[in-house]
C-alpha cells in the first residue's frame, strides 16, 4: 500500500475520508429504485444546498440539519454503496477498486472531476425548480458527461 486512499475506509481518519471525495456531486442529486429492475435511476434534480457551479454543499457543516434525508456516505451499509455511481471514489474503494485517473488525488487538480465530464457541474437543477411528481422527466445515464 503506496497511498493512505488505497486504506480501507474504516480505517481513514475524517479528514482522509473528505478528501477522497471527488466532488463529482452525483450524491447530491435525487435518485430512486426501478422497483422491477432494482437499479438506481439517477436524475439531475440537486439538493436545495447543492451549488451546481462548485459540486460542493453550500452549507457542509449544517447540510444534516437544513436537510434531514441527506445522506451521509460514512454510515453506508455495504447495500447502500450500491447507490453511489460506478466512478464514485467511496464506492470503489469499498469495493477494494483503485481510483480513477481523473480523481483529484491522482491528477493533483481539483478541476481534473470536471474536466472528465464526470461531475454535475453546469448539468443539474435545484428541486425547488422541480415538481416531485416530475422526477422522472429528469432521470439521467450519469456516465454521460
Amino acid at each position: 500500500m503506496n497511498e493512505w486512499w488505497e486504506k480501507p475506509l474504516d480505517s481513514l481518519s475524517a479528514e482522509e475520508w473528505e478528501q477522497l471525495c471527488d466532488g463529482c456531486g452525483l450524491c447530491c442529486m435525487h435518485k430512486f429504485e426501478d422497483e422491477d429492475s432494482g437499479e438506481i435511476l439517477y436524475t439531475d434534480v440537486a439538493c436545495r444546498l447543492f451549488d451546481g457551479n462548485t459540486c460542493r454543499c453550500r452549507d457542509y457543516a449544517k447540510r444534516s440539519e437544513l436537510v434531514p434525508d441527506c445522506i451521509r456516505i460514512r454510515h453506508f451499509t455495504a447495500e447502500q454503496f450500491a447507490w453511489l455511481p460506478k466512478t464514485c471514489a467511496y464506492r470503489l474503494r469499498f469495493e477494494e477498486q483503485p481510483l480513477f485517473d481523473w480523481h483529484p488525488l491522482l491528477s493533483g487538480h481539483a478541476d481534473s472531476v470536471h474536466a472528465a465530464g464526470i461531475s454535475m457541474q453546469g448539468r443539474c437543477v435545484s428541486e425547488s425548480e422541480v415538481d416531485e411528481d416530475d422526477l422522472p422527466l429528469h432521470i439521467i445515464d450519469p456516465s454521460d458527461g
